[in-house]
């Protein structure tokens, strides 16, 4: 097995769970019966990154885009929705649930159940799970730039005043930090309108395990992956290394 350092595991993983239909198919089934696959996936994944210590967990599930997929497939994930929100695995591990996306789109029941389920876990505190539903960056950004811009016009906000923390206030994600290490599953090397404002400086990981299969080993390799990294924000080798060496030096005199 695969092992890490428990000292540098990252605080929010975000994923995109690509591969439940391929998966489906290579085994003659229907598409619904991969994304049923994948729901255990979900639990399970949960449970492993509340055990390693990560904080936040973001899951694409379903996104704007996706309502353009055919009808009995929507209204199968609709359906898998409803029946995946049990609060006994969430409770079990201590984890809040969340939601991002515009959630106005989904169907009634699945809004109540989003929502009962949210008041049910707002105490929970391990880790905080946030399902991407109905979700796309492009949406995200386009409501917050009419937010703002409402702000502007009603005269609570002057465009000196504009700022990227500005933008990420107004963002679905402002609960929470932009994520340290975003993972792909599928094979598919892109990012597919997830995240693109808070990913600017996250490490990407891309892998061909479709999402069924994807396992805890998978997860772990991920994150020794990131921990191999040397994450410089924008800075010079040499300057993250001296950074390093003057915080090390800081907490021995303390």
């Amino acid at each position: 097995m695969t092992k890490v350092d428990k000292n540098n595991i990252p605080q929010h993983i975000a994923i995109i769970m690509d591969g439940n239909g391929r998966w489906a198919a290579r085994q003659g089934k229907e598409r619904s019966y991969g994304h049923q696959a994948g729901v255990e996936t979900v639990r399970r994944i949960t449970a492993d990154c509340t055990r390693l210590g990560v904080k936040f967990l973001t899951l694409y599930t379903f996104s704007t885009e996706n309502w353009n997929r055919p009808e009995p497939e929507v209204a199968a994930l609709m359906g898998l929705v409803l029946t995946s929100l049990e609060t006994e695995i969430f409770m079990r591990n201590n984890v809040r649930f969340r939601v991002i996306g515009d959630i106005k789109r989904l169907p009634e029941m699945v809004q109540q159940k989003l929502q009962e389920t949210m008041d049910h876990t707002a105490q929970n505190t391990a880790m905080t799970m946030v399902v991407a539903l109905s979700y796309s960056s492009r949406w995200e950004i386009t409501k917050a730039a009419r937010d703002i811009a409402n702000k502007v016009k009603d005269g609570t906000l002057s465009p000196d005043d504009i700022d990227e923390e500005t933008l990420s206030r107004h963002m679905d994600t402002n609960f929470m930090p932009d994520p340290d290490l975003l993972i792909r599953t599928g094979g598919e090397l892109r990012i597919s309108n997830y995240l693109l404002w808070q990913i600017a400086y996250s490490e990407l990981y891309f892998t061909d395990t479709y999402w069924p299969d994807f396992s805890r080993r998978d997860l772990l390799e991920a994150i020794a992956d990131y921990q191999g990294r040397q994450r410089r924000f924008g800075k010079t080798e040499a300057q993250v290394e001296q950074g390093d060496t003057a915080a090390t030096q800081e907490t021995n005199k303390e």
